[in-house]
């Protein structure tokens, strides 16, 4: 049968000649099946070649036959989107799991081994997509896909796992480029920091390289890009968008899918889709970039999206125009996440204010019918859970339908159009929610209304070739991830990313081996994303020993021939609610600051475009005359100290980045700033040592004072006054410098304004 055995993992492989290598595990019960001198997997058990067995079938006509053979119970499993699961499971916190009742310290299991809770929704609740938050090492992460697919080929009818990811390639900054030397996964900026290049080509580069290094993790779906406009500058997840204009984030989004999702030669299967492809799921339909005043609807806080602009409809370019006219052969991101936000008075037909993923008019009349969108929707995490605080990231998000059941509010989600259930690990409100269709609506109705979600997701796990062969090579994975011209792509757009804003008598680059002075950075005690405490410290903010190789570093700026601050933009929070001002007989809304000095919002509306009727709750969520302090105050501080510690040598700031920032508070006491978007240090000082000419440009407006913040308008780009340099220069979308001065290239002339 031309088949060999990976003793490791039990598993053997059946090469058909001009066909698919079949993997198939022994300890899954699965056997061979011969037909026409061909060999098939008969992943029923039933000793029959299945129409969804049969790999020279359509994937559209597979998929409906296994629809058609499913239980409602494996059905509903389908639609379950797991929890966050760590490889291996933490032994406590969120991300936690255990070991034969043990936590994985205790029990001795290896890495790579199953938790009882994975064992426990893959049998019991059928679960067949799981969201991978870390993992020890590639090769870990493939032996764990092994585990997990071996276990399902044995179970129901043999449905492999579509395993997950969000964003995994972020930058460590400390670590060292080497070029030789590969990695763990290759780095590169931000979304954001891509969206800075404004180059499709390095943003298709990206998804080319991440999908073969997701593939090589098992990872088969990732749940990005995220395609929203960032039209209000205080949103705390600005960095991961392409910015706030929408014809760049259009063409970047389709870059970035298309990267993601084709395969070609010898990798592709079938329409663009094979062994290279990884599942797009973009987010966040219509898009969540305009949140009054910023906030943010992770929170309760910030639930609302508004609309004062009248501009619902450019939020919706990068999805239409974008993501679902690919120019690939796959043609259309393959999945779809709404955003927890109530889009406000946006429902023209029901007029609902419902959570994104509960509007039937948003999903179905506009989504679906309006825009022809086939493939799979997905709810963001937790939307049918009970909200439990309203400024706490762990909380559910039933937003606009609290005072619905669990199980009423899945019947709702699913009648709105959409397919999936995210960080729901449980079929059983799905079922409930099964019967509340039957009793409305009839079994034939809701039989069919399940199959036609089964088929959708079920066709994300055929295109990829899962059926045929779900497994990894280990040490393939571990040879594949993090490859040396892996690590330089991503480099290379780490220094593309690079904006700089200013360089007065162009200080930059500076001499080789001159000395420079850098202060250390203070991190003010606080909390993280789950609401962890974080201590207090005092850190140095670059790896020194990478800078000792471009300048000689001293302590004492006296003996320095410059300075260089290394500082991350303003942040006053991320829910723009307090509790300390409940407390004080306040309505518990603050405002969101983009400067680091304390700031009074004077200008901010007198009454909320949205409030919340229940009980408990308020109408006008106005914040106006309350001050709001920044958490990271002392970065505003080491720059202007350094000013005076340098005594009229220059001073350099390299400027983090996750939203626009007011810099009027330390521009004109520097003499040049270099704006990052996440990057190793080895590229900032690539840049400031002259190795590398900048070539990045703001992919967003960076605005004069918090007066225009205020002032503009939640759903519309582009829409502040822009801050002016002391060299006249003006700090707007598209605007950057390389060592000539302004740069005007085809970039600028295809997407600035004006």
């Amino acid at each position: 049968m031309g088949e060999h055995k990976d003793t490791t993992n039990q598993i053997k492989y059946a090469q058909n000649p001009g066909g698919p290598t079949l993997g198939y595990s022994t300890s899954s019960g699965v056997q061979i099946l011969e037909q026409d001198g061909l060999f098939f997997k008969d992943l029923s058990k039933d000793g029959k070649l299945d129409k969804y067995e049969d790999w020279r079938l359509p994937a559209e006509e597979r998929a409906k036959d296994l629809a058609s053979k499913m239980t409602i119970e494996q059905i509903a499993g389908l639609m379950l989107y797991s929890s966050h699961q760590n490889v291996p499971g933490a032994s406590g916190g969120w991300f936690s799991g255990t070991y034969g009742g043990k936590t994985y310290e205790e029990s001795g299991a290896k890495p790579w081994e199953m938790t009882d809770e994975q064992m426990g929704f893959l049998a019991k609740d059928h679960l067949r997509h799981i969201l991978v938050a870390a993992v020890e090492s590639p090769e870990v992460a493939a032996r764990w896909n092994n585990q997990i697919q071996a276990f399902v080929e044995g179970t129901d009818l043999g449905i492999p796992a579509n395993n997950s990811s969000d964003p995994r390639h972020g930058t460590q900054t400390s670590s060292e480029f080497n070029a030789g030397s590969g990695g763990t996964i290759s780095m590169w900026p931000e979304t954001l920091g891509l969206a800075a290049s404004f180059d499709p080509e390095v943003v298709k580069q990206f998804g080319e390289i991440a999908s073969k290094e997701y593939r090589a993790l098992g990872l088969t779906t990732a749940l990005s890009p995220q395609i929203d406009i960032a039209t209000d500058p205080r949103w705390f997840r600005f960095n991961g968008t392409f910015g706030e204009d929408s014809k760049l984030s259009t063409d970047l989004a389709r870059a970035y899918v298309d990267g993601f999702q084709n395969s070609e030669g010898e990798s592709e299967l079938v329409d663009g889709w094979g062994h290279d492809s990884v599942n797009a799921m973009v987010k966040h339909w219509p898009g969540g970039g305009s949140g009054e005043s910023g906030r943010d609807a992770h929170f309760g806080s910030g639930k609302y999206a508004v609309y004062p602009g009248n501009n619902f409809e450019e939020h919706l370019l990068p999805f239409a125009d974008g993501a679902f006219k690919l120019h690939g052969k796959t043609r259309q991101a393959s999945a779809v996440m709404p955003y927890y936000t109530i889009s406000t008075d946006q429902d023209p037909v029901y007029h609902e204010n419902v959570g994104n993923s509960y509007s039937r008019y948003l999903i179905k009349d506009l989504l679906r019918d309006k825009y022809g969108y086939e493939g799979v929707v997905c709810t963001d995490w937790m939307i049918t859970a009970d909200e439990t605080s309203r400024d706490e990231f762990l909380s559910g998000k039933s937003w606009g339908v609290e005072g619905l059941t669990v199980a009423e509010r899945h019947y709702k989600v699913l009648m709105a159009g959409v397919d999936q259930f995210g960080g729901n690990n449980d079929k059983g409100p799905v079922l409930e929610a099964y019967r509340m269709g039957v009793a409305e609506h009839g079994e034939a109705y809701m039989r069919e209304r399940f199959e036609q979600s089964a088929v959708r997701l079920l066709l994300n796990i055929f295109r990829l070739g899962l059926f045929e062969n779900p497994y990894l090579d280990p040490a393939l994975s571990s040879e594949t991830v993090g490859r040396p011209e892996f690590m330089q792509a991503g480099y290379d757009a780490q220094l593309k990313s690079i904006v700089m804003l200013k360089n007065k008598e162009n200080v930059l680059p500076l001499a080789s081996k001159s000395k420079v002075y850098i202060p250390k950075r203070y991190i003010a005690a606080g909390y993280d994303w789950f609401g962890n405490p974080v201590a207090e410290k005092l850190v140095d903010p670059v790896n020194l020993d990478i800078v000792s190789r471009y300048f000689t570093v001293t302590e004492n700026p006296e003996e320095a021939d410059f300075g260089v601050v290394f500082i991350e933009g303003p942040t006053s929070g991320m829910t723009g609610y307090s509790r300390e001002d409940v407390e004080q007989g306040g309505n518990g809304y603050v405002p969101l600051s983009l400067q680091y000095r304390p700031y009074t919002a004077e200008y901010a509306r007198e009454t909320s475009l949205a409030g919340d009727a229940r009980e408990g709750d308020v109408l006008n969520r106005s914040y106006k005359g309350k001050t709001v302090t920044s958490k990271n105050e002392a970065d505003l501080d080491a720059v202007l100290e350094t000013k005076k510690r340098m005594n009229g040598k220059p001073v350099i700031v390299s400027l983090h980045l996750s939203n626009p920032a007011v810099v009027a508070e330390f521009e004109r006491e520097v003499d040049a700033i270099l704006v990052n978007f996440g990057l190793q240090d080895q590229a900032i000082m690539d840049v400031i040592s002259g190795a590398f000419e900048p070539s990045g440009l703001l992919p967003m407006q960076m605005p004069a004072h918090m007066k225009t913040v205020e002032e503009q308008l939640e759903d519309v780009p582009h829409d502040m006054e822009c801050h002016v340099d002391s060299e006249q220069h003006v700090y707007d979308f598209a605007y950057g410098l390389n060592w000539s001065g302004v740069i005007q290239d085809e970039r600028t002339k295809k997407y600035a304004k004006g």
